[in-house]
């Protein structure tokens, strides 16, 4: 009897012995395996070099809709100072040669205006504001930085022998091609009074224009 008690004791401490063991060996296990792999891959990063250059100059052509005169041509040059990276102002001067009005057609009279008096000329000077500056990407691996932009301004508009105070508002789109060189999309308005068909009123002159500008 005594010696089965002794058996019976020397398997249960053995018993007791190996449980006491497994988990020092598991946690020694565990210990051996990082739980949060510290390699990450790294990708390079070309950081964009802009010109600090504040004034920026360029050529701009399109279309303007000169109310009852038809759509045709305008270019012009323009001129800006950055005064931060949200407001600017800038100078404008364009032309453009009007066409025909609907009563000259339809009446097969003499024209209203001579060939010189059918040019418009104008100019004006306007304060602008970046309201969302942002990039634009092209494929993976081409990122450009843009704005859209508010402008609102007055000026002087030369047409049919006469002088027109002008409010001019615009909105436009600028991408910044190189460091130095951007591409604007614009749309304008040019308000004035007049009462060149014999009734007074104000005429809205829409024009669309895309432009190079250089900075310096």
């Amino acid at each position: 009897m005594a010696g089965r008690i002794l058996v019976f004791l020397l398997i249960t401490a053995a018993m007791l012995g190996g449980c006491s063991r497994s988990p020092v060996a598991d946690n020694s296990a565990d210990a051996t395996v990082p739980v949060v792999n510290p390699k990450v891959s790294r990708r390079d990063i070309k950081e964009p070099k802009i010109d600090t250059e504040n004034f920026e100059i360029g050529a701009y052509a399109g279309y303007m809709s000169v109310e009852d005169f038809g759509t045709n041509l305008v270019y012009g040059a323009k001129l800006a100072y950055h005064v931060s990276d949200i407001l600017f102002v800038e100078g404008t001067y364009g032309q453009t040669d009007t066409g025909q009005t609907s009563f000259e057609i339809l009446s097969g009279g003499a024209p209203l205006l001579s060939d010189s008096q059918r040019r418009m000329k104008y100019y004006d000077a306007s304060l602008g504001l970046n309201i969302l500056p942002g990039e634009v990407f092209l494929g993976s691996k081409r990122a450009f930085n843009s704005a859209l932009y508010l402008t609102g301004g007055v000026g002087n508009t030369q047409f049919a022998g006469d002088n027109f105070f002008t409010l001019v508002l615009g909105a436009g789109f600028r991408l910044l091609a190189t460091d130095f060189i951007s591409l604007n999309f614009g749309v304008r308005d040019h308000l004035f009074d007049t009462d060149l068909l014999g009734k007074s009123k104000t005429t809205h002159n829409i024009e669309f224009n895309l432009g190079l500008n250089l900075f310096f």
